[in-house]
């Protein structure tokens, strides 16, 4: 009787392997046949990168990890379902945890001050490439895919196929963060409006030139006027030539350190960011911040910094609907779909899937858009090779903190969230896309216009000018905390703009210069430049420039379908 009960039970151990394994396929094929699709894989193809997924998580089945990213459409749909799929394949349980933008980076900051681990993984913006790069409290993903994770990393993972990797390499050459969500921050406009002949003749008759997508700030400007001062009135309802934000909240910092100042032509030329002098206005030498004010070579209060926030509050007093300055970002987002917006500069291409919803005031009635995006049009100071605009990378990171074993079931999880089984579908929900094979996939060619230009723009080479923030700047969260409170001064006319860019230089450089007495960032942290007359500086080649003489040139458009016309021509190249 003890030998049959032993070896029944000898005999359930030999199968409790098979089993769960057929049971993770099984699960997998269900998912991929119901839930992922489409894809740029088969689903042969998808079921063996699966099969990889159920192998590689063996070790790890049973655990129940955290992860935390912030709330937008794409992580939503990674909380709420890709979680959910990985468990059931995989065994391992996921909580995905959706919080603000500024809660991820305060979690972030705890974790890297404490050394405890918080959260298995983050999703976190590559605009801490600086910070991870010096403090190097992240995981340099190079390493821990050819170290200790390369039991856990996906032969199918595909890295090169990441249309953000350059964003998440540090200047040694090594990937810290796996993109995980992109979207530009583009120029967007009512096409319906542009294209009308009366509007566009009232147009042509008072600024000289067509009405058409702006390629400069001075016809961005004189559109803006138009519609706002001019036509003031379409279909019975009042119309603005301009929208924004500006009430005194952190999102007023995102406003500008996401490279308002790079589209007026602040930095220096350079992809994916200026050098020496980005679009913060810090310069560095080698790999070394050296200032921000422009007595140190920076150009954070320079010529061009100054004329960015000036055009920004005249804009938004003169053009945008008067509760306009009172609004957060997050309040401000949803007006243009309303129906009495032109134009607006500052537009973030993570709006789309909510500006071509059924039946809102921006779509017609086959539900397509009345809308475009186009490029940013760029201020007088700017150069071509510049950057043009600010793309968001949100980017999974792994912390030295956390314990090896959790860290290796997070990055299945991350691995698994952007591999190209479940990356498709994904752009589809959230329309943030990662991969260039998903991008050149039938299924967006075919989705394509009913998307205003977004599959356009990223198909084109013209988005490698949109960058996030770079590796200049070598503490992110102490650093982009000083710019809300500065420009909002300007806003309310506490300061002029001048005041303003010099308070926020004085205090960059502050905060620099206590990173370089801390000596924590290596030999790559700050290390100022003595104070010159900013006159030197000014008058040697590159950023900081002098004062233009006329920062308002002759406006400058471009007919849009011909500006998709050469996208298209340049991809085929």
């Amino acid at each position: 009787m003890i030998k049959k009960l032993v070896t029944a039970t000898a005999m359930a151990a030999l199968l409790a392997g098979p089993i769960s394994a057929q049971a993770g396929s099984a699960e997998a094929q269900k998912w991929i046949d119901n839930e992922f699709q489409p894809s740029t894989l088969s689903k042969t193809e998808q079921m063996k990168e699966m099969e990889w997924f159920i192998k590689a998580a063996e070790p790890y089945k049973g655990m129940e990890i955290n992860v935390v990213s912030e709330t937008i459409t794409t992580h939503e749909y990674e909380s709420k379902t890709l979680a959910k799929a990985f468990t059931e394949i995989t065994g391992i349980k996921v909580n995905h945890d959706l919080i603000g933008e500024g809660d991820v980076i305060e979690k972030l900051q705890t974790q890297m001050q404490s050394n405890k681990n918080i959260y298995d993984a983050y999703i976190n913006d590559s605009d801490l490439i600086g910070t991870h790069f010096r403090y190097q409290q992240a995981i340099p993903l190079t390493d821990w895919m050819n170290g200790d994770g390369k039991d856990v990393t996906d032969p199918m993972l595909d890295v090169d196929d990441f249309i953000g990797k350059s964003f998440t390499t540090g200047p040694d050459g090594k990937l810290y963060q796996l993109p995980d969500q992109q979207f530009a921050n583009l120029y967007w406009f009512r096409y319906d409006w542009f294209t009308r002949p009366d509007l566009k003749k009232k147009f042509k008759d008072i600024y000289g030139y067509e009405l058409g997508v702006p390629v400069n700030w001075s016809a961005y400007e004189d559109i803006a006027e138009f519609f706002t001062d001019k036509v003031k009135e379409i279909d019975g309802k009042r119309v603005y030539g301009h929208m924004d934000y500006g009430k005194k909240d952190p999102s007023l910092g995102w406003r500008f350190t996401d490279a308002w100042l790079s589209m007026a032509g602040a930095g220096d030329k350079g992809i994916p960011n200026g050098l020496p002098v980005d679009e913060w206005g810090i310069r560095v030498d080698g790999c070394r911040p050296v200032g921000s004010s422009v007595e140190r070579g920076g150009a954070t209060n320079g010529p061009a910094a100054v004329y960015a926030l000036t055009k920004y509050i005249d804009w938004l007093k003169k053009y945008a609907p008067p509760e306009a300055a009172g609004m957060t970002f997050s309040e401000a987002g949803p007006v243009p779909a309303q129906g009495g917006i032109a134009q607006q500069i500052f537009w973030y291409t993570a709006f789309t899937a909510d500006m071509v919803k059924p039946g809102i005031a921006v779509v017609d009635k086959n539900n397509m858009p009345k809308w475009r995006m186009a490029p940013s049009p760029h201020g007088p100071y700017w150069e071509k090779g510049m950057k043009l605009g600010y793309q968001d990378c949100g980017s999974w990171t792994l912390m030295k903190s956390t314990p090896v074993k959790r860290r290796k079931a997070a990055w299945l999880y991350a691995q698994f969230v952007v591999s190209k089984t479940v990356s498709l579908k994904k752009t589809h929900v959230g329309l943030t896309p990662i991969r260039e094979s998903d991008l050149w996939h039938e299924s967006f060619t075919k989705r394509a216009p009913e998307l205003g230009g977004l599959i356009e723009f990223y198909r084109s080479p013209a988005r490698v000018q949109w960058t996030p923030t770079g590796t200049n700047v070598p503490d992110y969260p102490k650093l982009a905390q000083l710019w809300w409170q500065n420009v909002a001064d300007a806003v309310t006319g506490d300061k002029t703009p001048q005041q303003a860019m010099d308070s926020l230089a004085m205090q960059q450089d502050k905060v620099l210069q206590r990173l370089e007495r801390a000596k924590i960032q290596g030999e790559c942290g700050p290390k100022l430049n003595k104070k010159q007359d900013p006159s030197y500086w000014l008058n040697l080649p590159g950023s900081p420039k002098a004062r233009l003489a006329n920062e308002k040139p002759k406006g400058m458009t471009v007919d849009y379908d011909e500006l998709v016309k050469s996208w298209a021509a340049a991809a085929k190249k």
